[in-house]
């Protein structure tokens, strides 16, 4: 059993490292050295990558003027430098871990080593492909995370929460209770906007008067321009009212104590904090108080219901639009303006409506699906060309007196080191690709319809997105796993002596 096959450790041990084949059709993958004809190609195709990188940092793709083959290729240049790269790194730590192997007392990981070492220099191949591939799924999968990130943010800054509902008068006082009872919605603020002109003749202020707590809340969970309430305590007396003020009204009017006059009456106001964005005014020259400061200022005619709130910012998840409508139309009063409701879900599918960014999206998800698709394909097709020999030396093991769990480990350890280094490889490379091609990517034009450069939110650049580089490359390794574990499942339910002649020619 196990003693006869220690026995025979030595042997092979000393086979292998002593033997070397005299002919000169055989190169081992661990011994092999690059042609100088391989030499040239690796430095042309590296030439061309850097070639890539630099117009695309240069010329941006926001610059139009056409298609550019070579700069529409550098994702995949940048693959496969980094793949060359791996294949000649690879030997390298095959010979390193084969020399401490050979000294243990355990057979199964020198087996896997040895034979990993001694395979063709051709079986380096797939490992190219791989790389390439997951190189192309990360990369394409980054681009529509992008924009998927994209669209999200420009639908938030257009509503300001999941849902706004809104007039050019105070609202009824009984449609917060009613929204608020919708299912989905967590919470329902109320806030009073006012617009006044401003005294140096630029754009008209804007303000933002809402309960300091719900407010605050509302802006955390938005994440534009999260507060603390207490930065709009009441000061109590005549003293300036705190401010939270956007930076465009402190660079025009500075930190100075400075009047305002809304429909209400006089407000002094004192600015304490700078946000760039508030969920009421997302964008603009917003100020925004408390507004139980401003109601103990002017009692009487702030508690006026027609100076009520002119609006509500509703949060929560998964709200019932169709609810969330009936309510609205439900409170509509029969004369005056009608209420508006805008939702930041149907912001975000108007934004993905365009027929240039749905076949953009198209192209993007192709692209990834085919290159997990061929990065699975090309270790599927390595694992099985290799799996006769595999499973007729499995078969000369046994007869030997090899246990099947160290079958099994002989068959996993032996598939594990091209699929591991591809997979650390492909989220490597994927995530170094993304950093030198961002500089020179604006994905506004396929996130966002009609607004160059991003609007509002600026150029969209590519970042990188964790899921799209680890799962794909997590989808190699569990494969190998798989493709191992159940050739050695399938290998112990033969008989011996069909699969030693397993790969002989008739």
């Amino acid at each position: 059993g196990t003693g006869l096959l220690g026995t025979l450790a030595l042997p092979l041990r000393a086979a292998a490292a002593h033997h070397r084949p005299r002919s000169a059709a055989r190169a081992d993958l661990a011994t092999a050295r690059p042609s100088r004809r391989r030499t040239v190609a690796e430095l042309t195709v590296l030439v061309l990558a850097a070639g890539a990188v630099v117009a695309l940092r240069r010329r941006s793709t926001a610059a139009g003027g056409g298609v550019d083959a070579l700069v529409s290729a550098a994702p995949v240049l940048i693959g496969v430098i980094a793949a060359l790269v791996l294949l000649r790194l690879y030997p390298l730590p095959l010979r390193l871990a084969a020399r401490p192997a050979a000294r243990t007392s355990g057979l199964t990981g020198f087996l896997a080593l040895a034979r990993a070492g001694r395979a063709p220099a051709t079986a380096g191949l797939p490992l190219l492909a791989l790389l390439v591939a997951l190189t192309t799924a990360s990369f394409g999968g980054s681009v529509l995370a992008g924009i998927a990130t994209a669209r999200d943010r420009a639908a938030l800054t257009a509503v300001g929460a999941e849902a706004r509902v809104f007039a050019d008068k105070p609202l009824p006082a009984s449609l917060q209770r009613a929204v608020a009872a919708v299912p989905g919605v967590d919470d329902a603020v109320p806030v009073r906007l006012s617009v006044q002109a401003a005294d140096d003749g630029g754009p008209p202020l804007y303000l933002v008067i809402a309960d300091p707590p719900a407010y605050s809340r509302l802006a955390r969970a938005t994440g534009l321009g999260a507060f603390s309430a207490a930065q709009l305590a009441d000061p109590g007396g005549d003293r300036p009212l705190p401010a939270i003020v956007s930076p465009r009204v402190l660079a025009r009017f500075g930190r100075a104590p400075m009047a305002l006059q809304p429909e209400f009456g006089q407000l002094v106001i004192r600015p304490t904090a700078v946000r760039a964005d508030t969920p009421a005014q997302p964008g603009g020259d917003f100020v925004l108080l408390n507004a139980r400061s401003v109601a103990r200022l002017h009692p009487d005619t702030y508690a006026d219901p027609a100076n009520g709130p002119t609006l509500l910012l509703l949060s929560g998840h998964s709200l019932d639009a169709g609810a969330l409508r009936a309510a609205v139309r439900a409170h509509t009063p029969a004369a005056g303006p009608p209420l508006r409701l805008a939702l930041r879900s149907a912001e975000r599918a108007a934004l993905a409506d365009s027929p240039l960014q749905q076949g953009a999206e198209r192209l993007y998800t192709a692209a990834v699906v085919a290159g997990a698709g061929f990065a699975l394909l090309a270790l599927l097709l390595s694992l099985l060309q290799a799996a006769p020999q595999r499973t007729q030396l499995l078969a000369r093991l046994r007869t030997m007196g090899l246990p099947p769990a160290q079958g099994r480990r002989l068959m996993v350890l032996e598939a594990l080191p091209q699929a591991l280094l591809a997979a650390a490889g492909g989220a490597l490379v994927g995530a170094a690709a993304i950093r030198l091609l961002s500089a020179g990517m604006d994905l506004a034009p396929l996130a966002l319809p009609g607004a160059p450069g991003g609007g509002a939110l600026g150029a969209v650049r590519l970042r990188t997105d964790a899921a799209s580089l680890l799962l794909p490359s997590a989808g190699v390794v569990v494969l190998a796993l798989v493709v191992a574990l159940a050739q050695a499942w399938l290998s112990e339910r033969r008989r011996e002596s069909a699969e030693l002649r397993m790969g002989e020619r008739p």
